[in-house]
């Protein structure tokens, strides 16, 4: 690995060198070079594959004899290389595709699923690096040319980084490069909708009804109160109990629509933000009972409630970048609250806005009025995202502290609401 800092002549020979250990510890040779992708790597030789995996867990330092701490310091020196000397130049749909499975290698060694460390690019470290160079990887990309083109278009892992990049391009998209490019976003929409999916599950809301006489099936049998209320009917001669009543539970529940109120800043630094909260949102609004209303805005504020249902169109609709003003939105937010006790309103931005008062004091006349308010700072799939410091403060002081982290957080907090 430190042979890739020198010069060509001085490569040579610690190269050589490197070549001698890895043979003595029982390793491929191929693991020197960068240009065999560690996918590569374990289809030659399968065994490594459980070597790789939780390789660079901290529970795993230490651990062996030297032979064990070399074999090991060269099996992280592979990753390490192949995921962190990206190079220069042009990036071909190949070279991305390569570096994605790499990267998800690095982040097995670690202890994690492929892709959760690259969906932390808020929570600074390695998630900020990783996010980072893939982001610059898919800068590097002739995008547009390689979306033209069916084979390599095919080629693309979808990606937060490539995501981003195609909703800021596909303005300039056309034929089948954008039709590529939708399938791309529609893909990855699908992937991660699959994972928030598990994480949300319907759940009864509201009160029992007692004006609602039970149904009269099995399933409601209430056998404790039948036993009791039966009990005159013992007939000790016989050691039975004879039920001439049949009692049952009441099930039906009184209940009101719960007004979930999502609202999404779309403003550049938000993106992850913007794609996790806009598939959220479509999961809850499949929910009985929910009624759910989406806004995104940066100076401007958009109602998206007509396509809440289907993340993709939301999506499409977005126009990512510009300045951030909360008080379009809030315009659009306020009328939508009908009933506060009854209302939930999500809002997700790092609050670095033009007009931090006038936005504050409606947030909080909203708090005030009943409505749950939940100021959301980061909804990647983890991570710590800048939030400004004169706003978490302020929502700290009135009850509301600013929810960040994982997006589990959020789905916990959603479901107590409509429990």
């Amino acid at each position: 690995m430190l042979g890739r800092l020198f010069e060509a002549d001085e490569q040579l020979s610690l190269e050589s060198a490197s070549v001698a250990i890895v043979n003595d510890i029982g390793l491929p040779p191929a693991l020197l070079d960068p240009g065999v992708s560690v996918d590569n790597l374990v289809q030659r030789h399968p065994e490594l594959a459980d070597e790789f995996d939780g390789l660079m867990k901290p529970e795993g330092e230490g651990a062996g004899d030297s032979g064990d701490e070399v074999r090991r310091a060269a099996l992280v020196s592979k990753l390490l290389v192949n995921v962190f000397a990206t190079g220069t130049g042009n990036v071909s749909a190949t070279q991305l595709a390569t570096w994605q499975s790499d990267a998800g290698w690095f982040e097995r060694a670690l202890g994690m699923d492929p892709g959760e460390l690259r969906g932390r690019p808020n929570a600074g470290g390695l998630g900020s690096v990783l996010a980072g160079l893939e982001g610059d990887l898919v800068k590097r990309m002739h995008l547009r040319e390689v979306l033209a083109n069916p084979a390599l278009a095919k080629q693309l892992t979808p990606s937060m980084s490539l995501i981003e990049q195609l909703l800021r391009d596909k303005d300039n998209l056309s034929g089948v490069a954008l039709a590529n490019a939708k399938a791309l976003i529609r893909r990855f929409v699908d992937e991660v909708a699959e994972v928030l999916r598990t994480q949300v599950q319907q759940t009864s809301v509201g009160e029992i009804d007692r004006s609602v006489p039970p149904k009269r099936v099995f399933r409601n049998l209430d056998i404790e109160r039948t036993i009791w209320k039966n009990l005159t009917n013992w007939s000790p001669e016989d050691e039975r109990l004879y039920v001439d009543r049949l009692f049952y539970k009441q099930t039906a529940k009184r209940t009101t629509p719960a007004r979930l109120i999502v609202v999404v800043d779309q403003s550049g630094s938000m993106v992850n933000a913007m794609v996790n909260c806009t598939i959220l949102a479509s999961i809850f609004a499949g929910l009985p009972k929910v009624d759910v209303h989406l806004i995104a805005y940066d100076t401007r504020a958009l109602d998206l409630t007509p396509w809440v249902h289907d993340p993709f169109e939301v999506l499409l609709r977005t126009r990512l970048g510009g300045g951030t003003d909360g008080t379009v939105a809030m315009a659009l937010a306020q009328p939508k609250v009908a009933d506060p006790r009854n209302t939930v309103v999500v809002w997700i931005s790092d609050f670095y806005e033009w007009h931090q008062q006038p936005l504050f004091d409606s947030m909080q006349a909203m708090h005030r009025s009943g409505v749950k308010f939940i100021p959301v700072g980061s909804v990647s799939s983890g991570g710590q995202q800048s939030v400004n410091p004169w706003f978490r403060q302020r929502f700290k002081d009135m009850g509301a502290p600013v929810l960040s982290g994982h997006i589990k957080k959020l789905v916990t907090e959603l479901k107590s609401f409509l429990a």
